[in-house]
C-alpha cells in the first residue's frame, strides 16, 4: 500500500459525484413536483410548454434525457482507460436529443440524431480504432504490459477545466 493520501479536494469531488448519484432517483423524479398544466409559472421563471400539452409530460422527457446524459459525463470524466474518448459519442446523442425536446417541432423529436452524430462518429471512431492498433503494435514490439501502454496514452490534466480543454 502507498502512503498517498488523497487530497482534500479528490475527496470533495469524490463526495458530490457519489451525492449525485445517490440521489439520482430522487432527481429523476423531480418531474412530479411539476403542475400538469400547459404553462408552468413559479418565482423563477415561467415555461409554456407548447405542443407539449403538459409541462409535467415535458419535464419527464427532459429528466429521461439529462439524468443518463448526466451520468454519461460523470463516467468520462472519471474513466482511467484509453478508449474513454468513443464516450463522446453518446455524449453528443443526448445533448441533441436534449436541446431537441425545446424544439417546437415535435414531428421530429428523437428522429436525426443519427445523421447529426456521424461527423462526431466519423473522427472518434477511427481516432480510437488507430489508437488500440498503434497501442498494440507497440506491444507486439516491446516488452511493455498492457498498463503499461494505457498509462503511455493517456492525457492527464490535473484539473477538470484541463480536462475539458484537451476537447476544443
Amino acid at each position: 500500500m502507498g502512503t498517498d493520501k488523497p487530497s482534500k479536494k479528490s475527496i470533495i469531488i469524490g463526495t458530490l459525484i457519489a451525492t449525485f448519484i445517490g440521489a439520482s432517483p430522487y432527481l429523476f423524479y423531480l418531474y412530479e413536483n411539476v403542475p400538469d398544466t400547459q404553462v408552468w409559472t413559479n418565482q423563477w421563471f415561467t415555461y409554456d410548454s407548447h405542443e407539449w400539452e403538459s409541462a409535467n409530460f415535458a419535464m419527464w422527457i427532459f429528466t429521461n434525457k439529462l439524468i443518463p446524459l448526466l451520468f454519461i459525463l460523470i463516467w468520462f470524466f472519471t474513466c482511467r482507460h484509453w478508449w474513454y474518448h468513443v464516450l463522446i459519442v453518446p455524449i453528443a446523442m443526448y445533448v441533441y436529443q436534449t436541446i431537441g425536446i425545446f424544439n417546437s417541432n415535435l414531428e421530429f423529436i428523437d428522429r436525426f440524431e443519427l445523421i447529426y452524430l456521424i461527423p462526431v462518429m466519423a473522427l472518434i471512431i477511427p481516432s480510437i480504432y488507430l489508437l488500440r492498433a498503434q497501442m498494440f503494435n507497440k506491444l507486439n514490439t516491446a516488452d511493455k504490459t498492457m498498463e503499461e501502454l494505457e498509462a503511455e496514452f493517456m492525457l492527464k490534466p490535473k484539473t477538470l477545466w484541463g480536462k475539458i480543454k484537451q476537447y476544443f
